[in-house]
């Protein structure tokens, strides 16, 4: 009588999101699973978002439009979008690929695949909620994409069009309908896009549980853990060096967030990413807020969280610094009460400031899938704004991958080597 074949250990690199999510499928597929992590768990990219799962965010960043409103913006430090005007070699390489991809066509080819993924995530959020260990807020109110301008209105509305030819969820608000939705405090928009698709949760909520639900089933969590180099051998990793000393491995799974190029190239790999660096603020309300909402003008998120909003926004499109620019929270800051009149809030302190980097791809699309060097390194990154929607589904694909099983949707469009 033969024994069962015991799974491959699993080391995975980076606990963020997609790293915890594809330590919790692999850990229930039966895998031992290793994180590697090189800060502390709680201050990444993952525990300060704005807790949005988004079937509404089928539109790449790499989108038209972009191009004109980044031009506009890189000259304003307080705009939503704004590139850090340098002659930083990576991000004028990273640029032009964005550039390239700022078309309909992209657009177009990228929207179901999108789409897709984000419904099949959130399904896995539902599924994730009835663990007994995880209460995390799920809530499925949607999210009100609120607008002043005609412009912005006419541009949302067309996007709505779009999403109900989908099968998307979505209605179109005029003010006072809005205001229905939101009795409680007084709202100064021209109208909104309800996308009751979406859904919201708070995600150092749901980062603690995790981290604890994988404690309990004997993953091993290694902080402040550097990654050095890879040893290979034969077209695998053998060997991760760290700061913490020496890894073997059997397959090895590489997040990393916005340090991801940095990895990659130890690895010997090309996979450009650029950081976006993001902030948020908590405050504790003036009047209840009950729908999450994105100020489409601004580019800020609102989001009902526990007792407390979690305002945040802005993407800088930068090397990856660690000063927090005011004048780019001053900005969020400015726009609430334009939307919010009852929310004059003041700016806040620095030590209540977070900011987190995005780790944002020229095309706007994750990486998912086998490197094409190392035959057994996956590749799960890039994921931009949309780390924590999509993080459930990235990590159910890793297991299949992992497992060679079929695969739960298509990952053509997500390869890791395609900019090569």
């Amino acid at each position: 009588m033969s024994l069962p074949q015991q799974k491959p250990t699993v080391t995975i690199i980076g606990a963020g999101i997609i790293g915890l999510c594809s330590a919790y499928y692999l850990t229930k597929a039966g895998f031992k699973v290793t994180l590697l992590e090189q800060g502390d768990l709680y201050n990444n990219c993952s525990s300060g978002n704005a807790g949005m799962i988004v079937p509404s965010h089928f539109v790449p960043l790499a989108a038209p439009g972009m191009i004109s409103k980044g031009i506009k913006w890189m000259f304003d430090n307080k705009s939503p979008f704004y590139v850090k005007p340098s002659l930083n070699p990576k991000l004028i390489s990273w640029g032009l690929k964005f550039w390239k991809h700022a078309n309909p066509q992209h657009v177009e080819h990228s929207a179901a695949p999108l789409r897709d993924l984000h419904l099949l995530s959130k399904q896995l959020y539902d599924e994730l909620a009835k663990e007994p260990e995880l209460d995390f807020g799920l809530e499925k109110k949607g999210i009100l994409m609120l607008y002043k301008t005609q412009a912005a209105a006419e541009e949302e509305i067309h996007l709505a069009k779009k999403a109900q030819q989908m099968g998307l969820d979505v209605d179109v608000l005029n003010a006072g309908a809005v205001q229905n939705l939101e009795p409680d405090t007084a709202l100064a928009v021209l109208g909104a896009v309800h996308y009751r698709c979406d859904a919201h949760l708070s995600p150092s909520t749901l980062v603690k549980q995790l981290i604890a639900y994988l404690k309990n089933k004997e993953v091993e969590i290694i902080t402040n853990c550097k990654v050095n180099g890879f040893e290979t051998n034969q077209g695998k990793i053998t060997e991760i060096h760290t700061t913490n000393g020496t890894f073997k491995c059997d397959l090895v799974v590489m997040t990393g967030g916005a340090w991801l190029p940095e990895l990659a190239q130890k690895a010997g790999l090309n996979i450009p990413v650029m950081p976006g660096k993001g902030y948020s603020f908590m405050v504790d309300p003036y009047h209840q807020i009950h729908h999450p909402s994105l100020l489409l003008e601004a580019r800020v998120a609102v989001t009902p969280m526990g007792a407390q909003v979690r305002f945040g926004g802005t993407m800088e499109i930068a090397p990856i610094n660690h000063q927090i620019n005011m004048n780019r929270v001053q900005g969020i800051v400015n726009a609430i009460p334009q939307y919010y009149p009852d929310y004059q809030v003041a700016v806040p302190q620095v030590e209540k400031i977070w900011y987190g980097f995005r780790p944002c791809s020229p095309d706007g699309l994750p990486y998912i899938g086998y490197s094409h060097k190392l035959a057994n390194l996956i590749i799960a990154g890039g994921h931009g704004m949309m780390g924590l929607s999509l993080a459930p589904v990235t990590g159910k694909l890793v297991t299949e991958l992992a497992t060679n099983a079929p695969l739960s949707i298509q990952i053509d469009n997500y390869q890791p080597n395609r900019f090569n």
